[in-house]
């Protein structure tokens, strides 16, 4: 049987709200609508950290920021004779996938430093110069080349993610391609079709209710509150980019690709427009944010003949157990553990060399790369996922860290607070802090022990994220 193709579609800042399947009936995405109807629609998928590069740093390698080292969106060294790859000493599973057969390819954001070298098993490398930006003439990296691309951003993605399915379906070999948009990112206003923006003219925007300011908003933001320009601008963005999903979904049945790969999407981190009060994710207000919102997304898995259709699943998982559940999805083995840069498994062909990894890579435990996820293949299939009623959710940002059960949320902001505890049964919208509640102390020291235990466990003490400063915007340079 020949390898399973993954098409892995990642937008930029799409709430969880965003999308038609997850409940919406006035933003339009008829194409996420047509995926989620031919696949699992998970409700509760969360990612480890709510902002952009800490979130797809752990998508990639399995690891939280304290393990892997980026802790905020990536400021500097991106392009020019600055430029830093952060994740240089990690093994992602493009890096695992390569070694195994497939052809690795990105269209769109890759916002881990070094932007003009293909890294971490990626052969084919058309990526945006930074992390964002002008939707029109946007800066992006072709052939290594810093270049202005004409037109739409969005579709100059879409266009380039047809060329790689072209070719990979002409050579029949095995691939894994990222499409990366940066879609629904700001900026919002005078960078999206006219034609998109104009039809939500009359939409009430009731998905967005424009809360009074949040306490601790972002003052840069705050202007963005009641402006409907915004909104449309937002979900303009978001049906541009869900067209382009569907262009690549029409072309993935065209070349008779689409029985033989399993189709992703997922965002980065969430997103409010409003809701709390404020417009972002995890940076949205300072001090750092936890709110649903902000660490929940949207995430559709689709493969027909494998994946069950038409069913929400309703388990917690985490982006870090993305990286087991894809390899398991597979059957690609997890590296048993790692020495002297290398991979130890086997190569696609018998006898050909194992090709290094990061230069100087050394194991972050004995028991090799210490992922604290695990597979939650079953869930895909529609079978019963022993231990998934009982898992926990652990998000940070920096200082800020969170331990999320079914029923509780904590909040803990080191090492000046305030801390959070919300009732999600009886209080789902985080209207109500009962953290300074004397009759939830025992609660809190149950869940503060947990959360400092998970912790314990998995953070490298020199790049833990207690370290990093809970009020700066963006990193500036790798922490190892």
């Amino acid at each position: 049987m020949p390898p399973t193709n993954i098409l892995f579609i990642l937008t930029d800042d799409q709430g969880v709200w965003a999308a038609g399947c997850y409940g919406n009936p006035e933003i339009r995405t008829p194409n996420l609508d047509r995926l989620a109807a031919t696949g699992v629609r998970f409700a509760n998928f969360f990612v480890a950290t709510p902002v952009c590069s800490p979130s797809r740093a752990t998508l990639l390698t399995g690891r939280i920021p304290s393990q892997h080292g980026v802790h905020d969106w990536l400021k500097e060294g991106n392009v020019g004779p600055d430029a830093a790859e952060y994740l240089r000493d990690e093994v992602a599973y493009t890096d695992i996938l390569a070694r195994h057969g497939w052809t690795c390819g990105i269209s769109g954001k890759w916002h881990l430093g070094a932007s003009q070298i293909p890294q971490h098993g990626f052969t084919d490398w058309y990526v945006h110069q930074k992390g964002g930006g002008r939707y029109y003439d946007a800066p992006m990296v072709r052939n290594g080349q810093l270049v202005t691309e004409p037109g739409y951003v969005t579709d100059a993605i879409t266009e380039q993610a047809i060329s790689y399915l072209d070719r990979y379906a002409e050579a029949g070999f095995p691939f894994y391609l990222g499409v990366h948009y940066t879609a629904p990112h700001s900026p919002w206003i005078d960078n999206h079709p006219q034609d998109i923006v104009d039809s939500y003219d009359d939409c009430p925007f009731a998905s967005c209710p424009q809360e009074p300011a949040h306490p601790w908003i972002v003052e840069y933001m705050r202007k963005r509150l009641g402006d409907r320009e915004s909104l449309k601008g937002y979900f303009a963005a978001v049906t541009a980019m869900d067209a382009g999903v569907g262009r690549i979904l029409d072309r993935l049945e065209a070349l008779g690709l689409r029985e033989s790969t399993l189709v992703i999407f997922l965002s980065d981190n969430g997103f409010s427009c409003g809701h709390h009060g404020f417009w972002g994710k995890g940076n949205g207000t300072n001090p750092r944010n936890m709110y649903e919102n902000s660490i929940k997304v949207p995430a559709i898995f689709s493969h027909p003949g494998r994946i069950p259709q038409g069913r929400v699943e309703d388990a917690m998982v985490s982006a870090y157990d993305f990286f087991p559940t894809l390899l398991d999805y597979l059957g690609v083995p997890l590296p048993a553990s790692c020495t002297a840069g290398v991979l130890p498994a086997s190569s696609p062909e018998k006898g050909a060399p194992t090709p290094p990894l990061g230069a100087g890579w050394k194991p972050a435990a004995q028991d090799g790369l210490n992922l604290p996820g695990t597979s939650f293949l079953p869930l895909l299939e529609g079978r019963a996922c022993e231990g998934r009623e009982d898992v926990v959710i652990f998000d940070e940002y920096g200082p800020v860290r969170m331990i999320r059960t079914r029923e509780w949320k904590y909040v803990y902001r080191h090492a000046y607070g305030p801390h959070e505890l919300f009732d999600l049964v009886n209080d789902p919208d985080e209207r109500t802090n009962l953290a300074d509640d004397p009759a939830q102390a025992d609660r809190i020291a149950d869940l503060k022990a947990r959360m400092d235990a998970w912790f314990e466990k998995y953070v490298i003490p020199a790049i833990d994220g207690l370290r990093q400063d809970g009020t700066a915007m963006g990193q500036e340079r790798p922490v190892k």
